[in-house]
């Protein structure tokens, strides 16, 4: 699994932020459900078109940009760093 296959960021859609592509849904809301204690199954009843994919390419995401401090380094992770789908 590569991190740009689920997530992009572009100036015009969410404000910027990074959501899930062909979606409005900004990675920060699953984030912040998994901090709450969520799982897997309540966040795809929260947001139906997700799928676990989605979920790990967040935290996949979320581990890159705190790792590089920006967004873009964080959708260019290497394979080797690639969670398993």
């Amino acid at each position: 699994m590569h991190v740009s296959e689920y997530i992009t960021v572009h100036p015009e859609i969410c404000h910027g932020k990074p959501c899930f592509k062909g979606t409005r849904i900004m990675v920060y809301l699953v984030l912040e459900m998994l901090e709450s204690g969520a799982t897997i199954a309540e966040i795809q009843d929260a947001y139906p078109g997700l799928t676990s994919a989605h979920v790990k390419a967040s935290l996949e995401f979320a581990a890159r940009a705190v790792e590089t401090g920006r967004y873009d380094a964080a959708l260019m992770t290497s394979p080797a760093h690639a969670l398993p789908a």
